[in-house]
């Protein structure tokens, strides 16, 4: 496949996209990675590292065009290529395009996928690595512009169902997931749908989520809602708040050089609560169609009663109202309802007897990615 993955700034694409490289290489098939910000900097000698968003527009975009155009012409006849860009830039010079179309379309991708990360994450490597002073409001409004380019330059080519947005995930490392979807594109696309916030504090619940979403990872390419877990750093910033605090503390996953903890301002993320419910909304359904299915797990809580949430609810009825096969594992002893049962293609007792029934129907590709 040949995939331009876009981002915005702060998203450490490059290690990313280079582990997807790697992990092609491994398994014997050659993935060609363009980054487009080195290829710039090549042709510009003159400008620091971190700088070269500082320049006059016209310089920039003539240092843009002609990465391009090398690239263009290197890729020619390979047939897995990956090119590393942006879509938009939100930069001192205000909201400015970062590709122009004649060369994205002369470059002819089979996928375009916007890489998303946790906004404080994201915010802790821009300000890592850039002079540059932004908010996590004024990232949150990037990302959205972001994904809203990618996906419109995705129907301008005519490959709109072939356009994704991907994870890199706080705690579980998606690279697998992105090597899939360039590499592999014939595996089924599957969105695990569970509950989150109401069962954080549950962790006998949780293991069997855990294990759950572990199962469907395993076999399809997995778009996991909980790869974005921000709406937990809200929660926890307004209890802060409750406590006077200035500052809440978050993991900062894998990706930020082994750090241990992530100080974040409370009134920063106060700022971005309606961005952060907003987005949860949009990017989860958007979720839901791009995958070809569904599969919700309603976990048994201890009172005995469904692990039901609302947020389940909508994305079952989303997933049916937009034509997609949704299943539906159920826990509890008593008998779903008919709004479940009547709007499935087929529910369960376990996760296992519907992962054999995925076996069954010839769900599964055909390729031993894990070496079991």
């Amino acid at each position: 496949m040949r995939a331009i993955v876009t981002g915005q700034v702060g998203m450490d694409k490059q290690d990313y996209l280079q582990g997807i490289v790697d992990l092609a290489g491994s398994r014997g098939e050659a993935v060609e990675l363009y980054n487009v910000g080195d290829m710039m900097y090549a042709e510009a000698p003159d400008v620091k590292p971190g700088r070269i968003l500082d320049l006059q527009l016209g310089r920039l975009n003539a240092l843009r065009r002609s990465a391009f155009k090398d690239i263009i012409r290197e890729s020619e006849g390979k047939e897995n290529i990956i090119v590393n860009t942006h879509a938009t830039f939100r930069w001192r010079h205000g909201l400015f395009s970062a590709f122009d179309f004649d060369q994205v379309q002369a470059l002819k991708p089979d996928v375009l996928i916007c890489l998303l990360d946790n906004i404080e994450i994201v915010h802790a490597r821009l300000h890592r690595d850039h002079a540059v002073d932004a908010t996590l409001k004024d990232l949150m409004v990037w990302r959205e512009e972001e994904i809203m380019a990618t996906e419109i330059m995705a129907q301008a080519l005519g490959i709109q169902d072939r356009f994704y947005v991907l994870s890199r995930g706080r705690h579980a490392d998606t690279t697998e997931t992105g090597y899939r979807l360039i590499c592999k594109p014939e595996m089924k696309t599957v969105y695990p749908s569970f509950p989150m916030t109401h069962v954080e504090k549950l962790p006998d619940v949780l293991k069997v989520i855990d294990k759950f979403r572990a199962d469907l990872a395993d076999k399809f390419i997995a778009f996991d809602p909980a790869d974005v877990d921000e709406k937990i750093l809200l929660d926890r910033a307004i209890e802060a708040a409750r406590e006077g605090l200035d500052f809440v503390e978050v993991e900062p996953g894998s990706f930020m050089g082994g750090q241990e903890k992530l100080k974040v301002p409370v009134k920063q993320v106060l700022d971005i609560a309606g961005d952060v419910d907003g987005q949860i909304y949009s990017r989860d359904f958007k979720m839901v169609r791009q995958s070809d299915m569904i599969v919700s797990l309603v976990p048994n809580l201890p009172d005995g009663s469904p692990g039901l949430s609302s947020g389940v609810e909508r994305e079952l009825h989303h997933a049916f109202e937009h034509g997609k096969e949704v299943y539906v594992v159920w826990h509890p002893q008593k008998n779903p309802s008919p709004f479940i049962t009547e709007t499935s293609t087929k529910w369960f007792r376990t996760v296992d007897e519907a992962m054999q029934y995925f076996e069954d129907q010839g769900m599964f590709a055909q390729t031993n990615l894990f070496g079991h």
